[in-house]
């Protein structure tokens, strides 16, 4: 099942099932995935059967909101009402690619010495994947911010005027919900640009935190009954219309150094990511993108990401913010 949300400047927010070509909206007094499922949860109702007795005669043509021909927007498939109580994060280092992309980054000189990036890959390899209730080593782990950073299909990324690059990170990314009793639910996956700046974090390793506090997409669609075993995908960039670069991806605990319980158990285990009500958007890792093979992003760019039966791509402009940097003040009190 295949959720998305939807925003039309007379009809308001609506939720509605992907039943391609159409989507049928749900009972229009559920105008949020959020507010859905925390219901849901804390009902203990089951999910599937729940949402499906939602649904109504209502559909509307995807194709025409897809392309942006009918008043309707697509909006990130679930986000909350207060942006300050969603935590958006990411795990690095999980799939081979990445970590040998980050190795020539970081490697200053030609020797056999093996970067922190390198090694902490390795770690993921050797001890990612714990068998019964053991617990496996801790993988890398990055704050991308709040809910104000989550940004949803068509919506353009920014790099900010102190930002010195832009670029995609085609990614999966799990989405879950704390319940009234601090316990995490995984609701389901979406696909994810994990937009970030690569030329900071090329300068220096230590300006990784950084270069990761930017805009980011999910989208257009939860889907709430995923595999996360072996998932390919196509990532795009296009220029003035025209495919500029492209590459095949794949991801999922098959391509991965860490199993998906070992990466939930490392980011949930802090007793600040199981407040109630709290929703998490936390990203995979990748596997290629298009910085690591010399391609500098410009102003309008599109970037295309798209993985096997996660509904349509997630298409998303780049945006420069071309003024200059100015300083921030803080006011001491008197």
């Amino acid at each position: 099942m295949r959720l998305i949300q939807l925003t039309h400047s007379t009809y308001g927010r609506r939720v509605g099932i992907v039943e391609e070509p159409k989507i049928v909206l749900l009972n229009k007094t559920i105008t949020s995935t959020y507010a859905l499922f925390n219901d849901i949860i804390n009902s203990k109702q089951p999910h599937l059967s729940t949402i499906n007795a939602l649904k109504t005669n209502e559909s509307l043509s995807y194709d025409e909101i897809y392309q942006s021909r009918n008043g309707f927007k697509i909006l990130a498939p679930i986000d909350c009402p207060d942006p300050m109580h969603c935590v958006v994060s990411g795990t690095g280092l999980t799939h081979k690619a990445s970590a040998e992309n980050r190795e020539k980054m970081n490697q200053q000189q030609k020797d056999a010495t093996l970067t922190d990036s390198m090694k902490m890959y390795l770690m993921g390899e050797e001890g990612g994947k714990p068998e019964g209730n053991n617990i496996g080593v801790q993988p890398e782990w990055f704050y991308k911010g709040s809910g104000l950073n989550l940004k949803g299909h068509g919506d353009p990324l920014q790099v900010p005027n102190y930002g010195n690059d832009g670029g995609e990170e085609p990614e999966f990314a799990g989405v879950y919900l704390i319940s009234a009793k601090g316990i995490p639910h995984r609701i389901g996956f979406v696909q994810g640009n994990e937009f970030s700046d690569h030329v900071m974090e090329k300068k220096n390793y230590l300006y990784l935190a950084p270069s990761k506090l930017r805009m980011c997409s999910v989208g257009p669609e939860l889907v709430l009954d995923a595999e996360f075993n072996s998932i390919p995908g196509t990532v795009k960039i296009f220029r003035q219309g025209n495919e500029l670069w492209s590459k095949d991806i794949k991801t999922g605990e098959a391509v991965m150094a860490h199993s998906l319980a070992n990466l939930e158990h490392h980011h949930f285990k802090y007793d600040q990511h199981r407040i109630p009500g709290q929703l998490h958007v936390h990203y995979f890792g990748t596997g290629a993108f298009s910085f690591g093979e010399n391609i500098k992003l410009e102003d309008g760019d599109e970037m295309s990401i798209s993985f096997q039966n996660m509904g349509r791509p997630l298409v998303n402009p780049l945006k420069v913010d071309g003024a200059k940097e100015t300083l921030v003040r803080v006011n001491a009190l008197k």
